[in-house]
């Protein structure tokens, strides 16, 4: 039965081979359960609604991909959106409170599974200029790993230069260093889950040093969710309008679509599942995330997101949905930890050399840019340079699709603009001049 469903023998693997690659995938992105939690609960939302609503979004995604899509991909909340949610959205100089804020992923998820159903994905798609797309994925980059430097204390506040590095001798400070250190020698040495070990051993490292309690014991029963936290549908819709969210949406969406599809191919290449330039299934693909953004949002977390880790499975030899299964099924279980990774993830220098590390590994798409061509590379560089500096994604992407069609205007080059890209300008214009952001 298992082997008919996933069509094993069609893709020359086995249970047992799908078994390892599953929990090898685990191992590699399991982090996100305690890092998730640490990020939006800075924006104030509870500890057992994010831990939940991570979990929920992960299975539900990581299921229907594996289910309907019988790929070897996992779904999660994506870093740097979480980061967005809770230090740009929720924190920025509007107040948004993050109900409010979890009814802007709600509508972006319910557009993502409209567009996913649609043709209009792939024109979307086919219309951001790549320089652009491999600028907004830098710049989240730098924008997570300033955060995890920022939450530790190794960045602080300064009076001339607004940052400056902090006390070296802190304990926070140099649990990080340590940590960071650790993290990235168990990654030279190709470690499956390093960064899931890493936050381990510097866990274990601040029990030791007295930094870290567990007055709750590791293992209870999962905390109950908390269904539509924003309230309805229509509540986030009102909301959106009244307090002119516009551009948080258009960014959500935008910045899952490309994350998605890139992730996807990325790993269906390697996995070689890919038929040509196209990938079989990608309706079903795809609608694994923006169900998972949906039903992620009515529980209390950020937009979901297919994950690169996904590729350690495909390395193991995971070739079909029923490595994702396997992963589904061992975020069920580790909903019975919630204990153990509340205390985890309550220490900022457990999970901030994560951030660090994943946001280096997000600047690999500089080396993608047309650095040599003024009209493709500044407008990507506009994106990287704002994101980490107003803290925010969208004010990053705004900057970029306003100035990639004015510096090809000014070349002559208006036949390069998609018509969408133009919208998409003009929109952002108005917002930045007229509308709160």
């Amino acid at each position: 039965m298992i082997s008919k469903w996933f069509k094993l023998q069609e893709h020359q693997t086995t249970v047992k081979t799908e078994l390892i690659a599953g929990l090898t995938t685990f191992l590699t992105m399991v982090y996100i359960v305690i890092v998730n939690p640490g990020i939006l609960g800075d924006a104030g939302v509870p500890f057992d609604a994010v831990f939940m609503a991570t979990i929920i979004a992960t299975v539900i995604g990581t299921l229907w991909m594996g289910l309907f899509a019988n790929y070897p991909i996992a779904i999660a909340p994506g870093m740097g959106l979480n980061a967005y949610f809770a230090y740009s959205v929720v924190g920025g100089a509007d107040n948004i409170s993050y109900v409010v804020a979890f009814g802007t992923v709600f509508i972006s998820g319910i557009l993502f599974m409209i567009l996913s159903l649609t043709p209009f994905r792939k024109k979307l798609i086919e219309a951001i200029p790549a320089n652009l797309k491999h600028g907004i994925t830098a710049g989240i980059g730098l924008f997570i790993a300033f955060i995890g430097l920022r939450l530790t204390g190794l960045v602080v506040s300064h009076p001339a230069n607004l940052v400056g590095l902090g006390d070296l001798h802190s304990p926070t400070v140099i649990l990080t260093l340590v940590g960071l250190a650790i993290t990235l020698v168990l990654m030279a040495l190709n470690v499956n889950g390093a960064l899931f070990f890493g936050m381990l051993a510097t866990g274990a490292i601040a029990y030791f040093t007295g930094q870290l309690e567990f007055s709750k014991g590791f293992i209870d029963a999962p905390p109950m969710p908390e269904a539509f936290i924003f309230g309805s549908p229509i509540t986030a819709l009102t909301d959106m309008i009244q307090y002119g969210l516009y551009a948080v949406v258009f960014s959500f969406l935008l910045v899952t679509i490309f994350d998605t599809t890139g992730t996807m191919i990325g790993v269906a290449e390697q996995a070689g599942l890919m038929k040509g330039n196209k990938m079989p299934r990608a309706r079903q693909a795809l609608l694994a995330d923006s169900v998972a953004t949906t039903a992620g949002s009515i529980f209390g977390t950020s937009p979901t997101s297919a994950y690169i880790e996904s590729s350690s499975g495909v390395a193991a030899g995971g070739r079909t949905g029923l490595t994702s299964v396997v992963v589904a099924l061992l975020f069920i279980l580790a909903a019975f930890f919630s204990p153990l990774v509340q205390a985890i993830s309550g220490l900022a220098a457990i999970t901030a050399p994560t951030l660090i590390i994943v946001g280096s590994l997000m600047l690999g798409s500089l080396a993608k840019i047309d650095w040599n061509t003024l009209d493709e590379a500044f407008p990507a560089f506009l994106i990287i340079l704002t994101m980490p500096l107003t803290s925010s994604i969208a004010t990053g992407i705004a900057l970029g699709f306003i100035s990639y069609p004015l510096l090809k205007g000014v070349k002559g080059k208006w036949r390069e603009v998609h018509p969408l890209v133009l919208l998409f300008a003009v929109l952002f214009f108005i917002q930045l001049a007229f509308l709160p952001h």
